[in-house]
């Protein structure tokens, strides 16, 4: 039997295969008697569940065993975004929530991802202990459930809608008045996920002629993964392409933590270039001041736009989570990571696609100019920065080697002496001129996923060149 194993955002796996009722139970039963050990378990949990199949199901049997083990549930009417679930954590005062959702990836997958009471994603320590719970009860399951009519009757189970309390909160951070005024043309693209109706219902009570696409649920979603890259925005740039009224397309993963942006020409902006302009506009436009915060895969786009304005940048670990400490003690005005992934100060500390769509649709309305243009203007004042990501699987040959080959890394890497090693998570060579690679080992597949950046495109082709010879060589 396959063993349970929490990874940078909960416990993902095949339905049917590892993610059955029982395994789902057992996880259930392990949280469960983790809030007991940490005297928490009558504030209850949100829980909530993505647009994929046998949602409303899991939820149900997850209510039904948190009542047996005597811990409140408060349930969400319909499937709900992973920023608004984490939104009626800290709403609510709950002891955490557990979310139905594997996020960006393929219809076949579902998982378990659990929220602590802060808000943020659980951390290492408390995965690691609800892991241990859990498998120890694969063998035989030691969980209690009882009848659901019984615990509803008996107030352990409510039924919610926490959709109205998170708009009107992102109603007083988004100037919506400044976004209708710019009367442009935008498309929201939900991609038959959860985040339908919260981009495009702000954006309609603004004034914007917005076209919604995609926006049905489909637990199939439309037979691609839902994740907002370029290999799965074809529907929304196309659009967007050919209408030339269009100013801005979005886009929102399958539980809307992640977001894609299209600027006015159909070319889809990077994550990593979204970052580094809305703390620029925030800092600028909006009289926000202080530090940001980015994952050390994240783009230095952001460490030049904080240095410009007298700033610095926080570094942190794959995983929302550790950028979520920060936004949690109020020590950032923004942080991010390269895979689509920001908040602010204020707002969760969790992953909020929602958030940041609506945030470059008001940036563009405020600087009446297109993502391009922005990002050309910023580029005048802090330089340039190109980045690359390259997923590189291992052969067996390979797979035995890499191990030693990170634990020595060169000198020189594209002809230039590597001035700095960060070994935060993975090996990260930062070279003389600041460009840098990065080198992370997958920790469920035999790939190594390398991270390049430099100052110019041709500086970026030669450096990932030498990155990827490093690793098979």
């Amino acid at each position: 039997m396959n063993q349970i194993k929490f990874g940078t955002s909960g416990w993902r796996g095949i339905l049917a295969e590892d993610f059955t009722l029982k395994n789902v139970r057992i996880v259930t039963q392990a949280i469960a008697d983790f809030l007991r050990t940490e005297k928490c378990s009558e504030q209850g949990l949100v829980i909530g569940h993505d647009s994929r199949f046998m949602g409303e199901l899991f939820v149900r049997e997850t209510a039904r065993v948190l009542a047996g083990a005597g811990v409140p549930s408060f349930i969400c009417k319909h499937d709900t975004p992973t920023p608004v679930i984490a939104y009626e954590i800290m709403r609510r005062g709950t002891a955490g929530a557990i979310n139905f959702t594997a996020s960006h990836n393929p219809y076949e997958y579902n998982g378990i991802k659990f929220s602590t009471a802060w808000g943020g994603p659980a951390l290492p320590e408390v995965t690691a202990e609800i892991e241990r719970l859990a498998n120890a009860m694969l063998g035989e399951a030691c969980y209690h459930d009882r009848s659901l009519d019984q615990t509803v009757r008996t107030g352990l189970v409510e039924e919610i809608d926490p959709m109205p309390d998170y708009l009107a909160d992102l109603r007083g951070k988004v100037d919506l008045e400044a976004i209708g005024k710019s009367g442009m043309t935008v498309v929201f693209d939900p991609m038959y996920g959860a985040g339908r109706g919260y981009v495009d219902s702000l954006l309609v009570e603004s004034g914007l002629l917005v076209q919604t696409i995609n926006g049905a649920r489909d637990p199939y979603f439309g037979g691609m993964p839902p994740d907002p890259s370029p290999a799965h925005l074809n529907d929304l740039v196309a659009m967007v392409k050919a209408d030339k009224q269009i100013a801005l397309g979005l886009a929102t993963d399958g539980d809307a933590d992640r977001y894609g942006i299209v600027d006015a020409d159909g070319t889809f902006i990077e994550p990593n270039y979204i970052l580094a302009l809305l703390y620029d506009y925030l800092l600028r436009r909006k009289g926000e001041t202080g530090d940001a915060s980015r994952s050390v895969a994240t783009s230095h786009f952001i460490d030049a736009v904080a240095a410009h304005h007298g700033y610095a940048v926080r570094e942190t670990p794959v995983g929302f989570k550790y950028i979520g400490e920060f936004i949690r003690d109020n020590q950032i005005v923004i942080g991010g990571e390269e895979s689509a992934g920001l908040s602010l100060r204020g707002h969760v500390p969790d992953k909020d696609g929602v958030l940041a769509c609506l945030l470059v649709a008001e940036m563009v309305a405020v600087e009446g100019k297109t993502l391009r243009q922005l990002l050309a203007d910023l580029y005048d004042r802090v330089g340039e920065f190109h980045t690359a990501r390259t997923n590189l699987r291992l052969s067996m040959e390979l797979s035995a080697k890499i191990d030693d080959k990170l634990a020595s890394p060169p000198d020189r890497l594209a002809g230039q002496q590597v001035q700095e090693l960060i070994t935060t998570d993975g090996v990260k060579m930062v070279l003389a001129d600041g460009s840098w690679a990065l080198f992370r080992k997958s920790g469920t597949e035999p790939v190594v996923r390398v991270y390049t950046e430099a100052g110019s495109a041709e500086k970026l082709v030669r450096l990932t060149d030498a990155a990827v010879g490093f690793v098979e060589n």
